[in-house]
């Protein structure tokens, strides 16, 4: 049985579960997919498939590009226990020539989003050029890395502050104590810094803050040395700042609709077979293995907003977020709902005996099939970052014609 382009349209307005799953290559999704597809690669169905999806009669839908990877994979799906799994009509396409829009790069919904979040809220930005001045001038200004530690750990801002994303509400005060001290987020491009910067501001932080315009990219671009190597990590508040930060980010997670659930209550929705549950503790990694809430996989908070279609590639799924402390909790729901996902934000039972260790996630990924961004591989700096820009701002128009996101911004 095939399912038609309409039939996913009408799922997604209707926020019914669907997981649509592109089965090329990262480089082939890349340049053409549906807004809310993900990616799992034939080759890696078995290895994925029964983690990223969890229910096996969710409604799963697949397709390529006329490569013929339906027919196995819809096999393997068989074997793997999948029982509601069928070929999108006319694969790629058939979405195409029904009209709807096709997007470019990996998480393309999440940076949509970013650039949604920009247009609308008018996030404040600076540009390399400038920080760096600020930077020789030694104003007094607190950089902070929204990105993975180990991605920060690799290249990073002079002077910046390894502060994953979900992490910056719990300590950027503790980095930054002087109100009069301005913070810059960056990220690798521009949907981490984006995000960052904004939640600082909704959470009423009382520094001017910024976001470096086009991240790392942009600072490279600019003819910018970066550092390597860096260890910096902002410390996690203690006292007044931890209770601010508390207080902050759970005043934006109300705004933005999120409700905050009991242990018992948890059991309830794990009980709802008929419904797909997402359990994430958006912790960091090192802490996450130290001590966690039984059945829940780690994601850290920045990257379940900027990959969300890798963590939960069923759309319409519940997704409940656990953090010991709760602020990154409360600003990755946030983001989390204005996304468009019924969220909820456990409230951590003292009570409940933790595990320690890993997830148990499938082995990452290897180089095979990788995507090279728009802005890779152009002669000069200007022409790379024109196609970046090009790619980055045309999202915003692409999601006014495709009117399935259901994206809203607080």
């Amino acid at each position: 049985m095939s399912v038609t382009p309409q039939d996913i349209r009408n799922a997604l307005l209707a926020r019914s579960e669907i997981a649509l799953i592109d089965l090329r290559e990262e480089a082939d999704f890349a340049r053409a997919h549906p807004l809310f597809a993900a990616q799992i690669p034939l080759r890696r169905l078995e290895a994925e498939a029964r983690w990223r999806l969890p229910r096996a009669d969710a409604p799963v839908v697949v397709y390529d590009n006329g490569e013929g990877l339906v027919e196995p994979a819809l096999a393997q799906l068989a074997a793997l226990g999948f029982t509601n799994a069928h070929a999108l009509q006319g694969g790629l396409g058939g979405w195409r020539d029904a009209g709807f829009e096709l997007f470019e790069d990996v998480n393309s919904y999440s940076k949509a989003f970013g650039e949604l979040v920009e247009h609308n809220r008018h996030t404040p930005s600076l540009p390399a050029p400038d920080v760096q001045a600020l930077i020789d001038e030694k104003a007094d200004i607190a950089v902070l890395d929204a990105r993975r530690f180990d991605e920060y750990a690799t290249m990073s801002i002079p002077g910046g502050v390894s502060t994953p994303g979900a992490e910056l509400v719990l300590r950027a005060r503790a980095v930054a104590p002087d109100p009069d001290t301005t913070i810059i987020v960056n990220c690798a491009g521009r949907t981490r810094s984006i995000i960052g910067a904004q939640s600082l501001i909704n959470a009423g932080l009382p520094n001017k803050v910024f976001a470096l315009r086009n991240g790392t990219i942009g600072w490279t671009l600019a003819g910018q040395g970066l550092d390597t190597g860096q260890q910096r990590r902002a410390p996690e508040p203690e006292g007044d700042f931890a209770d601010e930060a508390r207080g902050k980010a759970r005043a934006v997670s109300y705004r933005a609709g999120v409700r905050h659930i009991g242990w018992a209550e948890l059991q309830h929705l794990r009980g709802q077979t008929d419904r797909t549950l997402y359990q994430y503790d958006v912790r960091l990694p090192e802490v996450f293995g130290a001590g966690h809430l039984p059945g829940f996989r780690n994601a850290q908070g920045g990257q379940l907003v900027q990959e969300t279609d890798h963590f939960a590639p069923v759309r319409g799924a519940r997704i409940v977020l656990a953090d010991d402390l709760g602020p990154r909790a409360d600003m990755t729901a946030s983001w989390l709902a204005q996304l468009g996902w019924e969220v909820l934000v456990l409230d951590w039972p003292g009570s409940v005996a933790l595990e320690t260790g890993p997830d148990g996630a499938p082995p990452p990924r290897g180089p095979e099939g990788r995507y090279k961004r728009p802005y890779e591989g152009t002669d000069t700096a200007a022409a790379a970052m024109q196609a970046y820009l090009d790619w980055e701002y045309g999202l915003v128009e692409q999601l006014r014609r495709d009117g399935t996101h259901g994206f809203y911004v607080i």
